[in-house]
């Protein structure tokens, strides 16, 4: 019986599910197949429609997070029809991470390249190992990274993102972290505890919050400051008829913890 790609399980945390989807190609450095893509993009739509779910980890198994797309199956399929809808199937990916309700934290250990660095910068959150090494490296096989660059730029300052993607030179994690591409570079044995701190973190706040939260904080960087201020008065708004916010602010005002539904 043939492994599966991805592997998904689950595990209790603060009257919620932690989700946690394991890359499962360690051979091929979790390069991301579109078996593999197929399989992520259902994965997370399911968790997406899932309010169990308070908080989603994203790791890679082997020595790797993920070394990008799989280039032997992509140079076996000459087709520019079949390209469109490799990237488009991966961009859908990307796009399913920052439609998710909750945040998802990317754990990074060895390297993360090409693609797979576009899903640390996907991510809305990301811990790495202090060795781990990112790179978007396809101007060295003749294929710029195109795709990466939407995520990567959205992270990182102009010009060291285009160094990186005209280079195709790898950065330490302390850079990365520098440059905002990840939020923690850790050592290696203090990766799993301190993303286990961080989803402890999330999933003890009000998951009504949270979510309203996550989907605001995308849609006002895509308007201009006044849509943005609109935006944000709408979702507070709301934000304050949910009952947990009641619940919160009582819990604030008799001194106590908040008792989240």
């Amino acid at each position: 019986m043939t492994e599966s790609a991805l592997i998904s399980t689950r595990a209790p945390v603060h009257g919620g599910d932690r989700a946690d989807l394991t890359l499962n190609r360690p051979a091929q450095y979790n390069a991301l197949s579109e078996e593999l893509l197929a399989s992520l993009k259902s994965e997370l739509s399911q968790l997406a429609a899932d309010p169990k779910v308070r908080c989603v980890v994203l790791s890679g198994a082997g020595k790797a997070f993920c070394a990008g797309h799989d280039l032997r199956q992509m140079s076996g399929q000459r087709d520019l029809e079949t390209y469109r809808a490799l990237f488009a199937s991966c961009t859908d990916v990307m796009e399913a991470i920052i439609a998710m309700p909750v945040p998802v934290i990317a754990r990074v250990h060895g390297i993360a390249t090409a693609a797979g660095c576009q899903l640390v910068g996907a991510c809305d959150l990301a811990v790495a190992a202090d060795d781990a090494r990112f790179a978007v490296s396809g101007i060295n096989v003749g294929l710029f990274c195109s795709t990466p660059a939407v995520a990567l730029s959205r992270n990182v300052p102009t010009k060291p993102a285009f160094e990186m993607l005209v280079t195709g030179e790898f950065i330490s994690a302390a850079t990365a972290e520098a440059w905002g591409l990840i939020n923690h570079a850790v050592p290696g044995a203090e990766l799993d505890s301190t993303i286990d701190a961080l989803v402890g973190k999330i999933a003890a706040k009000s998951p009504d919050a949270v979510r309203r939260g996550k989907a605001l904080f995308y849609a006002q960087r895509e308007v201009s400051r006044a849509q943005a201020y609109a935006l944000a008065g709408e979702v507070m708004a709301q934000n304050m008829m949910d009952e947990n916010t009641a619940e919160g602010i009582s819990a604030f005002l008799q001194k106590r913890a908040p008792n989240w539904t």
